[in-house]
């Protein structure tokens, strides 16, 4: 086996053909009849994509563990096993209407470079370590990202175990349902560098006719849940001066959303993802709705005023229309700057394939960002057609996709052979 050095790997390229036909081999779990992928965290489906990755990375020459909250971990081994390994990955949960592409695209490229260098013959000087996390959707269970941010100790195992999705299952009980509780303690393997590959998810890479996404950094991310509550009525016999009606509430506080996020702009943005009214009934005035607010911005300081005012909004609505209109912050995750050395040589090695590339900050959470508060990190962008994603149509092309492999690539082999790693 040779030895990693830029004068012998910097011509090396990932296979884009097997990376293509692996991620359609792995849309088979799940898969929609509309080519999407419905495969939320812990499933069934999940249980057994994750058993594909285990296998296909063993076969790879990987040794693979698991942790305590499902999430898996492939080493392969360096020359130097002091050194802490150089960490790649993503996610292979989706959302209920998720694509191909979105987390899978960050681990089966990660799977491909394991492949190319073992294919090549070549040993790096650091170790390294394939990652797929658990439940970084949130769409089963909340928060969002949530083994990663265990992993940077913003949560303990059990409060994250004891964690609940709609139907009263909680993570402990869908982790044993599909065998994946591992020993591992979370938190208790030490990472030098993680670098996560990802479709933008958004549309600035396409229309500016670029490649390459080297991202600088995540915005924050708040989330709350609502409620508003009125008074049930007849739909008939309640004339409309009179009535608490909770649906035109939310109504007007989603509209008044939408008018705060556009005044933060450009960057700003709010998002009422979820709505019920409970009990609904045909010919009743809707009397409780509960809903979810999802707000971001890169900056600390307009997340805060945008709450300020979200909330200033929710007390007049209330006191004018006669409801109660709460709302409970449940998560925040500040703006995170990604480490610079990390972000250069991921530069370095767009530069180097003579990728078209640009500087762009992520408009979604990822695990990246809370590994980052951690370990150095950061991530690279590919182009996603229309920046649609969370979308049964969510689509990448083979070329961007190889593509953002060999940058993975490339950054890998930069980072396996520094002192960074040791840092």
């Amino acid at each position: 086996m040779s030895e990693s050095n830029p004068s012998s790997t910097h011509n090396l390229r990932s296979d884009g053909s097997r990376l293509w036909a692996t991620i359609h081999e792995t849309a088979r779990f799940g898969g929609t009849p509309k080519g999407g992928i419905n495969r939320l965290t812990l499933s069934p489906e999940d249980g057994r994509v994750r058993d594909w990755f285990r296998e296909a990375c063993e076969a790879a020459g990987l040794t693979v563990s698991v942790d305590a909250l499902g999430t898996q971990y492939a080493l392969r081994p360096g020359r130097d096993m002091s050194l802490p390994p150089v960490a790649f990955g993503s996610h292979l949960d989706t959302q209920p209407t998720g694509g191909k592409f979105d987390g899978v695209l960050g681990v089966l490229a990660g799977l491909e470079v394991m492949r190319t260098l073992a294919d090549a013959g070549i040993e790096t000087q650091a170790p390294l370590l394939l990652v797929n996390w658990t439940n970084e959707e949130g769409s089963r269970f909340a928060p969002a990202m949530m083994a990663s941010a265990a992993y940077a100790g913003e949560f303990t195992t059990d409060e994250i175990l004891a964690k609940r999705d709609g139907a009263g299952v909680t993570v402990a009980e869908a982790l044993d349902a599909i065998g994946y509780r591992g020993g591992e303690a979370v938190g208790e393997r030490t990472i030098g560098a993680f670098v996560e590959l990802h479709i933008e998810q958004g549309p600035i890479l396409e229309a500016e006719g670029k490649t390459i996404g080297v991202v600088e950094g995540g915005q924050g991310i708040a989330w709350f849940d609502g409620t508003v509550e009125g008074f049930e009525s007849h739909a008939g016999t309640t004339p409309m001066p009179r009535r608490r009606d909770a649906l035109l509430g939310l109504s007007e506080f989603a509209l008044a959303a939408e008018r705060i996020a556009l005044a933060h702009g450009p960057s700003a943005v709010a998002t009422i993802g979820e709505a019920g009214i409970l009990a609904p009934s045909r010919n009743v005035v809707p009397g409780r709705i509960a809903f979810s607010l999802d707000m971001r911005d890169p900056r600390s300081g307009t997340l805060d005023a945008m709450e300020a005012e979200l909330r200033q909004a929710a007390a007049e609505i209330g006191e004018r229309r006669h409801l109660s209109l709460v709302l409970e912050r449940i998560w925040r995750k500040e703006p995170v700057p990604f480490d610079p050395r990390i972000v250069s040589a991921v530069e370095e090695a767009a530069e180097g394939l003579g990728l078209p590339r640009r500087r762009i900050i992520s408009g979604a959470g990822h695990d990246a960002c809370n590994l980052a508060g951690r370990v150095p990190a950061a991530m690279i962008f590919v182009p996603c057609k229309d920046g649609v994603s969370h979308n049964e149509s969510e689509s990448a092309t083979q070329a961007d996709c190889a593509a953002g492999a060999d940058v993975l690539l490339q950054t890998v082999l930069r980072l396996a052979d520094t002192r960074l790693t040791a840092a």
